[in-house]
């Protein structure tokens, strides 16, 4: 499965690899960090709790940011997020 068009335009500005870590620190420490980032950020979020799936979406619709992708791949979960505001 490959890239969307709209996925391969945006690098990552800033990563999170939170992988061991289990809620609410990955839910925790991406909002400090769409807090701390001004509109245009790209966060990549690397995590391999699956409770993520369901928390970081919820914390997207909050308004901050936007979800681009999410990839689960090998245990791992990948979540793109551009900040908007």
């Amino acid at each position: 499965m490959g890239s969307s068009p709209i996925e391969e335009k945006m690098e990552p500005t800033h990563r999170l690899n939170l992988v061991g870590y289990f809620c609410p620190v990955p839910v925790s420490e991406l909002k400090n960090a769409i807090t701390a980032l001004g509109h245009g950020s790209i966060v990549e979020l690397i995590c391999d709790d699956p409770e993520t799936l369901h928390d970081i979406p919820m914390l997207i619709g909050r308004g901050r940011s936007e979800l681009i992708s999410v990839k689960e791949e090998a245990g791992e979960i990948r979540f793109l997020i551009e900040v908007i505001k």
